[in-house]
């Protein structure tokens, strides 16, 4: 039986993630790093509120089998330059080190479709060197997942998605081959291949938002 760590269990993906693993019996225990206490958990979760600017705070805590980072921001949340690359870069970066030295090996990561160290969006280029550092971290199992839009009910209203989101749904039927990758992507396929990936070994760490809708269509 196992414990799960989730960070970022209040968004999109990590939520719907959290509801996937409180029905999975592999895991008996689930930790859940967030800002404010939550009411009404079931018995199997653990709440842990959470400085995430000083992380090292709670190292005692990130301890686990597998350990699942869903956290992100947007410009418009976090307009602060610094802030920003703080949440997507160094957060993700300084959680897995914990992860790594308390002996947790399984690690999986939410990042983005076009993902690239060397981007010109400062969302792509962290994402990008986020993985990077990853990957040199030598977890024995690290699984990076990168989706195209997401497709939910989002808690906030961003009105620049939706309107990314209806024109990608629009030339969803032009993306074939290669482009299939491009095409907006359930949710529920997100946390549902994140779940698959932390208990099966697909030989490889980085999956492309095509790959990810297979695995969580295969469940």
């Amino acid at each position: 039986m196992k414990t799960a760590l989730i960070f970022g269990s209040s968004g999109l993906i990590g939520n719907e993630l959290l509801e996937l693993i409180l029905k999975d019996n592999n895991y008996i225990k689930i930790k859940l790093f967030v800002r404010s206490d939550l009411t009404d958990v079931n018995s199997k979760v653990e709440i842990i509120k959470t400085d995430f600017n000083n992380i090292e705070n709670h190292k005692d805590k990130i301890v686990g089998d597998d350990c699942f980072f869903c956290i992100g921001t947007t410009r418009k949340n976090t307009p602060d330059k610094n802030e920003y690359i703080k949440i997507e870069y160094n957060l993700p970066i300084e959680v897995a080190k914990i992860a790594k030295s308390n002996s947790i090996n399984n690690f999986i990561y939410i990042s983005s479709l076009g993902a690239n160290p060397n981007a010109a969006s400062l969302y792509l280029k962290n994402k990008g060197q986020a993985e990077e550092e990853l990957i040199k971290l030598n977890f024995s199992n690290l699984s990076i997942l990168r989706p195209s839009i997401l497709l939910g009910n989002r808690k906030e209203n961003r009105v620049g998605e939706k309107i990314g989101i209806f024109a990608m749904k629009t030339l969803s039927p032009l993306f074939l081959g290669n482009m299939k990758k491009y095409k907006p992507i359930k949710v529920e396929y997100v946390s549902k291949a994140m779940l698959q990936v932390a208990q099966k070994d697909y030989q490889k760490n980085i999956f492309e938002s095509d790959e990810i809708v297979k695995i969580g269509t295969d469940v």
